[in-house]
C-alpha cells in the first residue's frame, strides 16, 4: 500500500465486493455451475476474486455519507478480457453493481489490492475517509447533513464570536460564546432547548483595550451584552478562558469518529483563523457548522422561498451571504440587543441555527432585572488597570465593579429578586424563578417591566442600521 498515485475520482464509481458479490448473484439467478468451470477459482472467495489484482480508491457516497473502496468500469472489462484470453469464456459484465457517486473533488490516493490482507488493511480507513468527508460537508453548510447532526440530539453546539480591533484583527476586543447541550436535554426529556435558560452562555471584554480602541467602520457595543453580566478581563487571560470552554465541552480527540463538540459561528473562518492565531488547541475531529454557509445552501435549493433585500426590495440573488442580522430578520427575529457586541452575537447565531433546525423557537427576550449583581458575578482581577471606564466600571480593591447611574453606563441598576421553581437551566433541570412576576422585589420602587421596556428600546435603537451590516 506504499506505493501510489494521484488520480482524479471521475469514473472511480463501483464498490469492489459489490462486484464479486453481483458475479455470485449472476451465477445463482442463471444457474451457471461456476464451480465446475476453469476459471471458478476466481469465485471461491472475494480474497480469490482480489487475486486479479484490483485498482482502487476510498471515496464517499455523496447521497449517503458512506465510504467505498471503488474501482473502474474498464477495470471490470480488463477482468472479463483475462478470463476470456485464459479459460476461453467470455463472462457478461453485471447489472446490478453497487454504483457510487462519489462526493469527493480532489485527488485520490491510487492503491492496488491483490491480497486480502491489503484489503482489510484498506478497509479499517473507510471510517476516517467518512468522517474526512462528513467534516466537509457540515463546513460547507450542505442541509442533509446538518439536519442529521442535530437530529441525533448527541452533540453540544458551541457558538463563538471575536471583535476584534479594524486596524489590527490581532488586537482582541471582545469574545462570546453560547452553548446548547443536546445530549444532556435530551437525557431529561427537555426537548427543544429553550435559548434563554438552556444556553450556557458568556461575555469577556478585554479590559486593556476597552474604551479606549474604538471601530469606526464597524462599532462594537462591549457594553450591551443582554444576557448576563460581562466579565473584564486582562489581555493575557482570553486564550486560557477560552481553552477551558472548549475542554469543558469537547470529547477526545479520534480518527474515526466525529467530537462531541461542533463550533457554530457565522462567517465562522474569521473565528477560526482567531482560535489559531491565539494557540488555542481544538480536537481535529470536531465538526465546524457556518451558519451564513448553512443559510445560503438552504436558499440555493429553493427551500427558503422567494426573498426580498430589504434594503431595495429586489429579489435576493443565487449565492448571496446574508449577514447574521440579515438572517435573523429573514427569520422573523427582530434581535432584542445590539449586534457586534460579541456575547450577544453568539447567542443571536446559536438561537439562529436552532430556529432553522425547529422553526416552532420563540424568541427570547433579555431579562434584566434577573441578572446577578456585579459583586456575585466574580469580576475579580489580579491588578487594577489604568482604564477610561467612562462611568461604566470602576476600580476598588484589585476587582472591577459596574458603577451606578451615569449616561452610558450598561445598567442604571443592579436588582436582586427572589425565586420559585419553574424553569429548567442549560442542563434541563428545574431551576428557580422570579417569584414576583410582573412586579418589583419588595423594597424596589416601580415597575421592573416598564424599566425592562426602556432599556429594550434603547438595545432597538443600538441595532438599528447595523443590523444588516456585513460583519
Amino acid at each position: 500500500m506504499a506505493d501510489f498515485r494521484l488520480v482524479n475520482p471521475e469514473g472511480w464509481e463501483y464498490d469492489l465486493q459489490s462486484v464479486y458479490s453481483a458475479y455470485i448473484g449472476y451465477f445463482q439467478l442463471h444457474n451457471i455451475p461456476w464451480y465446475d468451470r476453469t476459471w471458478g477459482q476466481f469465485f471461491e472467495t472475494f480474497e480469490q476474486f482480489l487475486g486479479f489484482s484490483w485498482p482502487v480508491i476510498t471515496v464517499t457516497d455523496s447521497s449517503t455519507g458512506r465510504a467505498h473502496i471503488v474501482t473502474r468500469l474498464t477495470t471490470v472489462g480488463a477482468f472479463i478480457k483475462m478470463i476470456k484470453t485464459r479459460f476461453g469464456e467470455t463472462l457478461p459484465t453485471p447489472d446490478n453493481m453497487l454504483k457510487v457517486t462519489h462526493f469527493e473533488t480532489s485527488q485520490r490516493h491510487l492503491r492496488n489490492v491483490a491480497d486480502w490482507a491489503t484489503y482489510k488493511k484498506l478497509y479499517t480507513t473507510l471510517p476516517a475517509v467518512a468522517l474526512a468527508a462528513f467534516k466537509t460537508r457540515i463546513r460547507a453548510g450542505e442541509p442533509k447533513a446538518i439536519r442529521e447532526l442535530w437530529a441525533k440530539r448527541d452533540k453540544t453546539f458551541l457558538a463563538i464570536d471575536f471583535e476584534w480591533s479594524e486596524r489590527n484583527p490581532a488586537t482582541f476586543l471582545e469574545w462570546g460564546y453560547a452553548a446548547v447541550r443536546c445530549g444532556h436535554l435530551e437525557a431529561v426529556g427537555a426537548w427543544p432547548p429553550m435559548p434563554e435558560s438552556n444556553y450556557r452562555k458568556g461575555h469577556y471584554i478585554i479590559g486593556d483595550y476597552v474604551d479606549k480602541i474604538v471601530n469606526k467602520h464597524c462599532p462594537t457595543y462591549p457594553w450591551q451584552y443582554a444576557w448576563g453580566d460581562s466579565q473584564i478581563i486582562p489581555k493575557t487571560k482570553l486564550p486560557q478562558i477560552v481553552q477551558s470552554v472548549i475542554s469543558s465541552l469537547a470529547s477526545p480527540d479520534a480518527e474515526t469518529t466525529a467530537n462531541s463538540l461542533v463550533l457554530v459561528g457565522h462567517g465562522v473562518s474569521s473565528d477560526i483563523q482567531r482560535l489559531e492565531e491565539t494557540k488555542i488547541k481544538i480536537p481535529h475531529n470536531v465538526l465546524i457548522v457556518d451558519t451564513a454557509s448553512f443559510e445560503r445552501a438552504l436558499f440555493n435549493t429553493g427551500e427558503r422561498g422567494v426573498m426580498h433585500d430589504p434594503k431595495t426590495g429586489k429579489h435576493r440573488a443565487q449565492g448571496s451571504t446574508l449577514s447574521l442580522g440579515g438572517l435573523l430578520h429573514s427569520l422573523g427575529i427582530e434581535p432584542p440587543c445590539a449586534l457586534h457586541n460579541a456575547g450577544n452575537d453568539a447567542f443571536l447565531c446559536l438561537l439562529a441555527l436552532q430556529k432553522m433546525m425547529e422553526p416552532g423557537t420563540a424568541t427570547p427576550m433579555p431579562d434584566t432585572d434577573a441578572r446577578k449583581k456585579s459583586k456575585a458575578a466574580g469580576l475579580v482581577m489580579a491588578a487594577p488597570m489604568p482604564v477610561a471606564f467612562m462611568g461604566h466600571l470602576s476600580v476598588v480593591d484589585d476587582a472591577y465593579w459596574k458603577s451606578l447611574g451615569r449616561s452610558g453606563s450598561p445598567r442604571v441598576r443592579e436588582r436582586e429578586r427572589g425565586v420559585v421553581d419553574g424553569v429548567t437551566d442549560e442542563m434541563g433541570l428545574m431551576r428557580r424563578g422570579s417569584k414576583y412576576g410582573n412586579m418589583s422585589p419588595p423594597e424596589i420602587g416601580g415597575s421592573w417591566k416598564d424599566d425592562r421596556d426602556k432599556e429594550k428600546e434603547g438595545w432597538f435603537k443600538s441595532a438599528k442600521g447595523v443590523r444588516l451590516g456585513t460583519k
